[in-house]
């Protein structure tokens, strides 16, 4: 199986503009997410996906300097750009990562995709996502390349062009869905927030990634809980913005997404 993991980037984040090439370590932050993921054992093909803005030509710049695949697509039809994409690597399952999840535990990938992989032909998407349970910024989602040129041929509504899988896991009397729980049978998912979207989760982010990189070894979610219990200080610099996401905004729209599974507080 070819298998595809595309991290989806570009500079043009309304929160938090730019928010891609802030520094980590001193690269830009989505490079640093790319050097995490390249430490799986089963991602694959890994590709960034930007847009034809020229505004992120930067992005293709900093992929040629770092020798990583760069994909150039729609500016915000991001079923599109996966699907495009996926037929222009000869893609048979692609992963999907978000390029706000430079903490990402390189484990957790694995784990995903490994349910899928053992599971041939069993199911058409899989993710940790629906319900979520791990800490917030570790988002997997894997599907074949059929459910994801079933979903670009017929999803009409904005959101599910815009984030891509909506249409997959809204439908599951046409998709064999199939989630992977954290195994440590917890639900941090509205507790803890590493994903970046505001500058307080940059200044989480960064603080994580700066003293526990060694650049030896890939830090995980484990690590990094031990970290922010040693230092509730830094934990509670994004506290007002955990369990914000973009469901909020939709609920009306979407059938499986219920108020629990996001919140308003602090949201911009």
């Amino acid at each position: 199986m070819n298998i595809m993991t595309i991290i989806q980037t570009r500079t043009g984040s309304t929160r938090l503009p730019g928010k891609v090439l802030l520094p980590l370590g001193g690269k830009p932050l989505f490079v640093r997410m790319v050097e995490r993921v390249k430490q799986t054992s089963l991602a694959g093909n890994i590709v960034v996906a930007t847009t034809r803005d020229a505004e992120d030509d930067i992005i293709e710049q900093f992929c040629l300097r770092e020798a990583i695949k760069c994909f150039r697509g729609h500016p915000v039809d991001l079923l599109d750009r996966h699907f495009q994409a996926a037929i222009t690597f000869g893609a048979d399952a692609v992963v999907k990562i978000p390029s706000d999840c430079p903490l990402i535990d390189v484990g957790v990938i694995d784990q995903v995709l490994g349910f899928f992989i053992e599971h041939p032909g069993e199911f058409d998407y899989v993710s940790n996502l629906h319900p979520a349970t791990y800490p917030d910024g570790n988002d997997v989602e894997v599907f074949t390349t059929d459910t994801l040129k079933t979903a670009w041929l017929h999803a009409r509504k904005g959101f599910e062009r815009e984030h891509t899988t909506p249409y997959m896991w809204e439908n599951p009397e046409r998709f064999k869905i199939g989630n992977v729980p954290w195994e440590t049978g917890l639900d941090y998912s509205m507790s803890h927030r590493w994903v970046l979207d505001y500058m307080e989760d940059y200044q989480v982010i960064r603080t994580v990634y700066d003293t526990l990189s060694d650049n030896t070894r890939c830090f995980g979610i484990a690590e990094i809980l031990g970290f922010l219990e040693k230092n509730p200080a830094i934990r509670k610099l994004n506290e007002k913005y955990t369990g914000v996401n973009w469901y909020r905004n939709h609920l009306s729209d979407l059938r499986t997404i219920k108020p629990e599974h996001t919140r308003f507080r602090g949201a911009a």
